[in-house]
């Protein structure tokens, strides 16, 4: 990722602006605000906004505003939002423990929250190793969850009517998308090169992101498919932009296929 930040769309999805208290009372003919986490006080206002202003100096500052808000507010209605920012600041960090442990603690409010299952499915995607005796429990567990995220996803709808339509389809597609390219490390940890190729195939299908392309073109190569490789890293190679470390291994997938075409 990312093409969205998480916890960013979700202060959207949520219903809640930090400024939505400020404003004066609606007409009582206008029509009905969303329903959504309602703040109970204008100290809680404070908190909210402190939380949400906080992604601009970073994961820390994050994770010390949520918790002030959940030890001063123990009833507040945001208390997912506040978890699911906690994850992701944590995620940032590189700590994937904590950031696992926070989006678990989201799961226990909402099963549904997508963010947290995919949260949770790419770091045990990520995270698990050859030879951990657990392998195949994780990857259990990582599979459904992400399987869940695409589920929840294609069926959730627009939570806020302020959203472009354009807009909110095109967050779907890419959650969707991140979803299936982690579906994809899921089965280069089982050795399923081919399983692998398709779905980082559908995840560049939908967001066409270089590191899912290089990730479908190296699958491919480690099933012998040198060509279907080859037209892949030469595209992307070709492009001056092309981030250092994708890069490498295109060049690396390169040289392999055009190594193995050669014998």
């Amino acid at each position: 990722m990312k093409r969205m930040i998480l916890a960013g769309i979700l202060s959207i999805a949520a219903g809640f602006s930090p400024l939505a208290a400020q404003q004066p009372p609606a007409k009582k003919d206008a029509p009905a605000a969303p329903k959504g986490p309602t703040p109970k006080s204008q100290a809680e206002v404070t908190a909210l906004q402190a939380m949400f202003g906080a992604q601009q100096t970073g994961p820390d500052a994050v994770i010390t505003a949520a918790e002030d808000l959940l030890a001063k507010f123990k009833d507040t209605e945001f208390k997912e939002v506040a978890l699911i920012f906690e994850a992701t600041a944590y995620q940032q960090k590189r700590d994937s423990v904590k950031a696992q442990i926070f989006a678990e603690r989201v799961l226990e409010i909402n099963p549904k929250n997508v963010q947290a299952t995919l949260m949770i499915g790419e770091l045990i995607a990520q995270g698990v190793r050859e030879n951990d005796l657990d392998k195949e429990e994780k990857l259990a567990k990582a599979e459904k969850l992400l399987n869940d995220t695409i589920a929840n996803t294609k069926t959730m709808e627009k939570p806020n009517p302020q959203i472009p339509d354009a807009q909110w389809e095109d967050q779907r597609k890419y959650l969707i998308a991140e979803a299936q390219n982690d579906l994809g490390l899921c089965s280069l940890a089982r050795r399923k090169f081919d399983v692998a190729a398709s779905q980082f195939k559908a995840a560049a299908d939908m967001d066409p992101q270089p590191a899912y392309q290089v990730r479908e073109a190296s699958a491919l190569q480690s099933v012998g498919k040198n060509d279907e490789a080859l037209a892949i890293v030469d595209k992307l190679l070709a492009d001056p932009q092309l981030h250092p470390q994708i890069k490498a291994v295109a060049t690396q997938v390169k040289n392999a296929a055009t190594a193995a075409k050669g014998k």
